[in-house]
């Protein structure tokens, strides 16, 4: 069974009211004049996305007892719907500090990706996902692999001429992920002959470790949509 169309319209008009709350929150003037009106806004949104994700499990176990109820709570969706909701009660429950407490309310962004609840180009899209997982997987542990070895090889490279930039391995891990990403912000740098070489093949290997997986899911998503197709056209 699903939600009344009318509960799902009124969902989605709500969550892009607090996607534009907490962007007007951001603005210190506006936090500090209607503050107080933010926070009771958060709460009766927080209720009723409560009240929602308690009736998709009611509904889940009226289609399938508990084997749908558990299939909705593990399902992408449903955890999407308990991290949007979760950093509140965990506020009022647990005391937490202050830098913590901006991190819970970073959660409040996945409200957002509840609108793609009924959307069959997003389903297609994470299907095309589930499908290349296991790629993806490699794909991530080489770039790991790739970032380790970067950071190691340019901290044994600039450590001396440069110790407070590439001051140990860890440090340097910034560095090579920006490098192998391709973006290069700039603000750390080699100044080595060595570094410089080392950085420039890096610069080329990094077209590479990011062309792959974008290259597996494009594959995979194009796929997808020929599949679903062909099935329209029988």
């Amino acid at each position: 069974m699903k939600p009344s169309i009318l509960l799902d319209k009124f969902i989605y008009l709500l969550i892009i009211v607090n996607v534009v709350a907490m962007i007007l929150e951001s603005h210190v003037s506006i936090r500090d004049a209607y503050g107080n009106l933010f926070q009771i806004f958060e709460a009766i949104s927080i209720y009723i996305f409560s009240f929602e994700y308690l009736y998709r499990i009611r509904l889940a176990y009226m289609d399938n007892r508990m084997k749908g109820v558990s299939q909705y709570i593990f399902s992408t969706f449903g955890l999407i719907d308990l991290i949007s909701i979760l950093p509140f009660y965990l506020n009022q429950f647990v005391k937490v500090d202050g830098r913590f407490l901006r991190i819970l309310r970073l959660f409040r962004l996945t409200r957002i990706f509840k609108l793609g609840r009924d959307s069959s180009s997003l389903k297609l899209f994470v299907k095309a996902l589930k499908g290349v997982k296991n790629e993806l997987r490699f794909t991530l542990f080489l770039s790991a692999l790739a970032i380790l070895f970067s950071a190691s090889a340019i901290y044994y490279l600039e450590n001396e001429a440069q110790p407070d930039k590439f001051s140990s391995i860890t440090e340097s891990i910034w560095w090579a992920t920006v490098s192998l990403a391709t973006v290069g912000y700039g603000d750390v740098y080699p100044v080595t002959a060595g570094g410089k070489v080392f950085a420039s093949i890096i610069s080329l290997i990094g077209i590479g470790i990011v062309a792959i997986p974008t290259g597996i899911i494009s594959a995979s998503f194009v796929e997808e949509i020929y599949l679903v197709r062909r099935k329209r056209e029988k």
